[in-house]
C-alpha cells in the first residue's frame, strides 16, 4: 500500500511538471522561431501565406524609381521630396501593409508619435502580401510627389499595373483586389498622419543678430549662398519626431570658443581645413574621387546616397519581403529623426562654415573643393544621417557587410567598396572634410549622435510582439 502511494505521488508530480512545461509554451514561446510557428498555426486571420513567401523585388522597385524622381539636378518641370521623409513614411507604410502577414511581428500602432490605428485584415480571408506593399508604396508615391512630371507620374501607374498583372498569375482576382485595397488603405492612413508632422512651413528665416564675417567677428554662421538660393531646413525643431525619446542623449560637446587669433583651439580647427585643400593640388586623386562620390549634386538629392545603399543592399542580399520591409522601416525612421535632430541643432549653435572663417582670416582666395551647402556647419548632415543610417544597417545585415556601391555608374564614377559599415560611414564623414565643408571635430561628434539615435530607436520601438 505505501508502495503505491509513493508511485501515484511521483506520477502526480510527473504530471503537474508536464502541465507546467506545456503553459510555459503555450503562454510564452522561448524563441523568435517559436513565435513564428505559433503565428503560422493561428488561422484567425486568414494569413494562408506569410510575408516571407514572398521576394523583396518589389521593394527595389519603387526605392528606385524613387532615386529616378530625385536625381539632382532635378530636371526642369520635375518636383521633388526630402529623401529623409520618402524613406520614413514609405518605410511605414511598407511594413504595415504587410506586418499582419509577419505572425512575430506587431504594427507601430501605439508606438510612434500620434501615430493612426491601421486597418484590419478580414477574418479567414487570404491576402497576397506582394500586392499589398505594391499598392502601399504606388500610393505613397503618389502623394508624396503630387507635382512631379509627367513620365514619373506615368513612371508610377506603369510599374504598379505591371506588379498587380504578374501577382494576377500567382492568385485569383478576389485576394489580389483585397490586398490592393488593404495596402492602399494603409498608405492612405500614413500619409494623412506624415501630412501633421510640421514638415511644411512657409515663415520666412530671419538670420541671428551678429552674424557673418566680418564686421560681428562672433563666428555666427551667414549663407553661402546669396538670394535667392533657399536657407535649408532652418524651422526643423517644429517637426515632429517619429519615435519619442530618439533624440534623448544627443547633446553635442560644443566646438571651441570661436576666436579669429592663429594658434587658438578654434584658429588651428578651422586651418586643419585649410591645410588639407590649400591648394588645387593639395587633395590627392583618391581624396577628391572620395569628396565627389559624396558630395549629392550632380547625383540624387540630400540623403539619396542612404536610399541607394539601401537598394544595392537589398538586391545584393535578395531577403524575403518581411525583411525588406524591417530594413526599409528601420532605416527610415532613423533618417528621419536624426535628421530633425541635426537640423534643430544646426540653428542652435548656427556655427559659422570653413569658407568664411579662412577667406577672412586665414586666406581670401581660398575655395572649398565642393560647393558648401545653405546651412550652418554644426552638427554634419551626413556625419548624423550616415551614423544612424549605417547603425539600422548593421543591426539587419551585421556589421562585416561586405558591399560594392554602384551609386553613379551613370555619372561614370568607379564603383567604391566597402568590408564594413562602420568604414563606409567614416568613409562618408571623410569626404565632406575633404570637401571643405566641415571640420573633423564636427564630423566625429555627428557620426556618434547618428548613432545615438538609431540606438534609442532600436530600444524603444518593439518590432517583435512580447
Amino acid at each position: 500500500m505505501k508502495r503505491l502511494t509513493k508511485t501515484l505521488a511521483w506520477l502526480s508530480i510527473l504530471s503537474l511538471a508536464v502541465f507546467i512545461s506545456c503553459q510555459k509554451q503555450v503562454d510564452k514561446p522561448a524563441t523568435q522561431q517559436q513565435s513564428e510557428e505559433a503565428g503560422a498555426a493561428n488561422k484567425e486571420h486568414g494569413h494562408l501565406q506569410q510575408a516571407k513567401t514572398f521576394s523583396s523585388d518589389v521593394v527595389v522597385s519603387w526605392i528606385n524609381l524613387q532615386l529616378q524622381m530625385n536625381k539632382a539636378p532635378l530636371p526642369a518641370g520635375t518636383a521633388g521630396q526630402a529623401n529623409d521623409r520618402c524613406m520614413a513614411y514609405c518605410g511605414i507604410a511598407l511594413y504595415e501593409s504587410v506586418v499582419p502577414g509577419m505572425p512575430a511581428y506587431q504594427s507601430l500602432s501605439g508606438q510612434l508619435t500620434d501615430f493612426l490605428g491601421m486597418p484590419s485584415t478580414e477574418p479567414g480571408k487570404a491576402y497576397h502580401w506582394a500586392e499589398s506593399a505594391n499598392a502601399a508604396l504606388a500610393e505613397m508615391n503618389r502623394r508624396l510627389f503630387p507635382a512631379t512630371s509627367a513620365a514619373n507620374k506615368t513612371a508610377i501607374d506603369n510599374l504598379e499595373n505591371s506588379f498587380k498583372a504578374t501577382y494576377a498569375t500567382e492568385v485569383d482576382a478576389a485576394t489580389l483586389e483585397r490586398s490592393r485595397v488593404f495596402g492602399k488603405e494603409v498608405a492612405t492612413r500614413v500619409f494623412t498622419w506624415a501630412a501633421t508632422d510640421g514638415s511644411v512651413v512657409t515663415d520666412t528665416y530671419v538670420l541671428p543678430v551678429g552674424s557673418g564675417l566680418p564686421p560681428a567677428g562672433t563666428g555666427l554662421w551667414v549663407p553661402t549662398s546669396p538670394p535667392p538660393a533657399a536657407i535649408v531646413n532652418p524651422f526643423a525643431s517644429r517637426r515632429r519626431l517619429l519615435v519619442p525619446g530618439s533624440s534623448n542623449g544627443t547633446t553635442l560637446v560644443p566646438p571651441p570658443p570661436f576666436s579669429p587669433v592663429a594658434g587658438s583651439p578654434f584658429y588651428n580647427m578651422v586651418k586643419e581645413v585649410y591645410d588639407a585643400s590649400a591648394t588645387p593640388t593639395t587633395l590627392t586623386a583618391a581624396q577628391k574621387a572620395m569628396a565627389d562620390y559624396f558630395k549629392d549634386v550632380p547625383g540624387y538629392t540630400p540623403g539619396g546616397t542612404y536610399v541607394a545603399l539601401m537598394s544595392q543592399a537589398l538586391d545584393n542580399t535578395k531577403p524575403t519581403l518581411d525583411i525588406a520591409a524591417l530594413t526599409y522601416v528601420k532605416v527610415g525612421l532613423a533618417i528621419f529623426d536624426a535628421s530633425t535632430v541635426l537640423f534643430t541643432n544646426k540653428y542652435q549653435f548656427n556655427l559659422i562654415r570653413p569658407v568664411t572663417y579662412i577667406r577672412a582670416y586665414i586666406d581670401p582666395s581660398w575655395s572649398t573643393y565642393i560647393p558648401t551647402p545653405n546651412h550652418p556647419e554644426f552638427p554634419s548632415g551626413h556625419s548624423t544621417t550616415g551614423g544612424a543610417a549605417l547603425t539600422m544597417m548593421s543591426n539587419i545585415f551585421g556589421e562585416d557587410f561586405h558591399i560594392t556601391l554602384h551609386t553613379y555608374d551613370y555619372l561614370n564614377y568607379p564603383p567604391r567598396s566597402y568590408t564594413s559599415f562602420t568604414q563606409l560611414s567614416n568613409e562618408i564623414s571623410d569626404s565632406r572634410f575633404y570637401g571643405g565643408l566641415h571640420y573633423r571635430a564636427t564630423l566625429v561628434k555627428s557620426t556618434e549622435q547618428g548613432k545615438k539615435v538609431a540606438e534609442n530607436i532600436l530600444n524603444t520601438v518593439k518590432f517583435l510582439k512580447e
